[in-house]
Formats: C-alpha cells, structure tokens, sequence
C-alpha cells in the first residue's frame, strides 16, 4: 500500500507509505468534509481579485511557481519514489522535464489563446456595430485527480486554469498526498492566499469537492465514480470534464520496423509499471510477424529490472485486480510467456499469448504491467477488434507505410491515434489529450482544454445614432421589400438588377409608410 486513512485522537490522518517495501513515511492531517464548503467559498472570494490582477500578472506569478518546480526537480523525484515507486528515468523524463516543457507552453501561448475574437459583421447589415467574443474564467473549479501521474495530471489543469483566472478547490489522491501538499506549496508560495485550495483525503473528501459550490469540475478516475459525477454535475446544470481511463490497442502490419516496434509497444505496455491509462493492454500482430514479434517481446520484457526499470504498483487493490487479470488468462487457456509473480507490490511485467478477446485481461482496464499479444490477418477485423470494448482513449499502428498508417487515423474510435509510437502524446501541452465512449468527454492540454476552463462572452458595442433599426416595428410592406432585396442580391443566380431595386425601394420606404 502507499497509504492508510485513520483517526488518531479524534483527528483523521493519512498514513502514507513507500510502495517499494511499505515503509511509513509520512503522517498527514487529512481536510474534514465539514471544512470543504468553507475552502470552496475562501476560493470563489479569492478568485475576484486574481481574475482582477490581469493576465500579465498572473503569468508572472505561475512563471515564480515554474522556477520553484525546476530548483527542486530532485525532491519531486524523490517523492515520486517515495510515494509511486517511479524509477527515476521515469520521473525525470515524464513528471520533470515534461511539466518544465508544459510551464512554457502555457507561459507562452496563453496571450495568444486568450485573446479575443472580432465579430464579423456588414456595415450594409449591422452599420456602425462592433464586436467580439472574449474568453473569460469560469470562476471556481473542482479538481480530482489520481495517483498514478500526481505531477503532471493535476499540472495539466492547474496552470491553464490558473492563468485564465479561475482558482481551483484541488483534492491529489491519498496515494500521493505528499506530492499534493508539495505542489500546492509551490503555488500557495507565490498566489494570492485563498486561489488554491488544497483538500488532503480519500472518497469522502473528494465527494465534498465534486458537491461545492463550483463552476467546473474536472476529473480522471474510474468509470463508475466518473458517472456519478456527471450526474450530478449535469443535476447542476455545470460542466464536468472527465478522463476515464483506456484499454488502448496496438496493431503491429505486416510491414513493420519490428526492432522499433517491439521496444515501443514493451516500453508503451510496462511504462509506470502498467499503471497509464494509455498503456497498451492489447496487442495485435499481423500473423507474418507474430512469432517473431512475440520472441523479441518476451526477450525485451525479461531484461527489464524490478526497481530499476519496473516500479511497483502504487495500491494493493490494483495488484489484486492485475493479479486476478492474470491468473483468469492462464485458466482460460493463455500461456503465460514471462512474468507473472513478484513480491509485496511489484509484479513482475508479464506477457500473455493465445489469449481470447473475450478474457477480462482484453476487456476491462487492467492497469498493470501485462501485455496480451495477438495474431490478426485481415486488417478490416483487426480494427473492429480494436474498436471493441467500453473505452476509447489511444490506437497506434505500427507501418513502415507512413501515408497509409496515418490515414488509417479515421478508421479507430479513439481520442489519440499515433503511428509507431504510442502513449507520450499526453506530454505534449499543444497536443488535445481526450477520448472516446467511457473514456469520457474530457480534454487536458492545448487550447481545447482551455475552452473548457473558460466561458465565452460576446460584447457588441453600437454607435449607431438613428432612431430605429431595420429589423425593429413596425413590420411593414416596405421591410419586406427590402429584406427580399436583400437575399435576391445575395442569392446564387439571384436577379441582381431587381433586388437592388427592391432593397432600395424598401430602405427609402421603411419609416414612410407605417402600413
């Protein structure tokens, strides 16, 4: 386990441990439910005067905030370890150098996305009339996120969030409640008190998080608790943004670079030891490749290095669900080809073969380091096959055929399609990261998320100083001359002659004739 909710003295605290050998770490005074109301009103009070400062300012602020992340890139690494087990490639590469990259995406761009759109309107149509449609902070936004990427899933929302002025009422998992107290450390030091509220504790605090008072709130987790907050975000008439999980397939063509293959897919299926939503969970190998594909893939796996390569898995109930994955596959008939045991939370990355679509390890989110491979031969099947199943989030194809794999884009029902890569998208901040059926509706990175983090407001400014429109009473036979000039003029093959005509007949009499 990395972490145990309990009372202690009548204060509720959460125990954390170090999923590598389940060593205490760290006692943390967890929020009570009772105090979550109060934090989301201190946050919607707060959230006025940073909206206020004006982008510059606030750009400035989280500029401080990814100075201070970058200084102490090696506590975040240790606490990676600590907390999630990373591997330090994993933590530097994926939860150090990618949030430094997604400080500067946002840093630099937000001016540009934030800027306002002129409305296009006729001087004929809409004379002296100007305006624009502006993005404005949606106000207060609930955020509830994971243990398995505790950086840079909450980062992904934080940072545009906070920089198009909303504050933010943020619960981490109690997976990751030191990394959760140490990201909002580095925000509460340099914003506005009050503009980052962070609640500490498990299902019961973040079931007073999704219930405040809020304006948006933003979600990764399970399906089953995904949907009950929609249902109650939609009772509220408030927009939910939700990232539900994945069983991304990979399909390896005849044509293949298989060197570059096997190692992206090994790396794709056992990166953060299977604990990703856009891990690949199922493999197909076109029939060509497939024996030779399978024995470089088992001889990939078996270099890999418990601790080194492979940390464990953050939560006991995960090491059961992968557990239970596995051993169902065997008894159903797979072959068990490496992996498949380990000790405390690590098990070790396994892989599956004559294994049927039917199996849970094919059918629900797995969340651990297996890898099921199958043999396809005809391409239409294969992509139904990959389009199967509750969730939408990732497809890779593998081709040596650039122009064929990527137009094969549109055939997969998925949120993120790559051609001989897989899962890294989500580190790229420009990049929409957002799924399919019960992946959910959610966007994280680029201008799409931002969209959802923000409201539109039009503004039209009128200088006109005639005492009517055109369009206002009364409704006369000269209005109806006019507009109908007006379409014949615009109209394809229209009788342009007449409706030049008409339209003038009808604007010379529009206020004349009353009748």
């Amino acid at each position: 386990m990395s972490a145990e909710l309990l009372t202690k003295d009548g204060q509720d605290l959460i125990r954390c441990y170090d999923p590598r050998d389940l060593s205490e770490t760290e006692r943390i005074v967890a929020t009570s439910v009772e105090q979550v109301p109060a934090m989301a009103a201190a946050a919607r009070s707060a959230q006025a005067g940073w909206a206020a400062m004006g982008l510059a300012a606030r750009k400035a602020a989280i500029a401080r905030v990814r100075d201070d992340f970058q200084a102490q890139a090696d506590t975040v690494a240790r606490l990676l370890a600590e907390e999630c087990g990373r591997p330090a490639g994993e933590a530097w590469t994926a939860e150090i150098v990618a949030n430094s990259g997604l400080f500067a995406w946002w840093l630099s761009n937000i001016d540009r996305l934030l800027l306002p759109d002129a409305l296009s309107l006729s001087p004929l149509d809409y004379p002296k009339k100007s305006g624009l449609v502006r993005l404005e902070a949606k106000g207060l936004i609930g955020l509830v996120t994971p243990w398995n990427l505790p950086v840079a899933i909450p980062l992904r929302t934080l940072v545009p969030a906070l920089l198009a002025g909303n504050a933010v009422l943020w619960k981490p998992s109690e997976h990751t409640a030191r990394l959760g107290a140490f990201l909002a450390g580095l925000f509460h030091k340099h914003l506005p008190a009050g503009v980052l509220q962070l609640v500490q504790g498990g299902a019961a605090q973040g079931a007073a998080v999704v219930e405040s008072a809020l304006d948006a709130i933003f979600f990764t987790g399970s399906v089953a608790t995904g949907r009950r907050i929609a249902a109650s975000a939609g009772a509220r008439m408030i927009p939910a943004s939700l990232e539900l999980g994945g069983k991304d397939a990979a399909i390896v063509l005849a044509d293949a670079d298989l060197p570059r293959a096997v190692n992206g897919i090994v790396w794709a299926a056992f990166g953060f030891g299977g604990q990703n939503c856009a891990a690949v969970e199922r493999c197909y190998v076109h029939a060509s490749l497939y024996d030779r594909f399978v024995e470089a893939a088992v001889a990939a796996t078996k270099a890999l290095r418990l601790g080194k390569d492979i940390g464990p898995l953050v939560t006991p109930a995960q090491v059961a669900i992968v557990r239970r994955h596995i051993e169902a596959a065997v008894a159903g008939g797979a072959t068990l080809r490496t992996g498949g045991g380990g000790e405390g939370q690590f098990v070790e990355p396994t892989v599956l073969t004559e294994v049927t679509d039917d199996m849970a390890v094919m059918v629900e989110e797995t969340f651990g380091p297996v890898l099921p491979i199958l043999p396809f031969t005809e391409l239409e099947a294969v992509i139904a096959r990959a389009n199967s199943g509750d969730y939408g989030l990732t497809t890779s194809v593998w081709t040596r055929d650039l122009e064929a794999g990527e137009a094969l884009a549109g055939r997969f029902d998925c949120g993120v399609f790559t051609v001989n890569n897989h899962s890294f998208t989500g580190a790229l901040p420009d990049a929409a990261w957002t799924g399919r059926r019960a992946t959910g509706p959610g966007v994280t990175n680029s201008r799409f998320a931002l969209y959802e983090m923000t409201r539109p407001r039009t503004v039209l400014v009128d200088a006109l100083t005639a005492p009517h429109e055109m369009w206002w009473y009364p409704y006369n036979d000269a209005l109806v001359s006019a507009t109908r000039g007006l379409t014949e003029l615009t109209r394809r093959g229209g009788d342009k002659l007449g409706g030049l005509r008409g339209a003038l007949r009808g604007l010379l009499n529009r206020w004349k004739d009353p009748t």
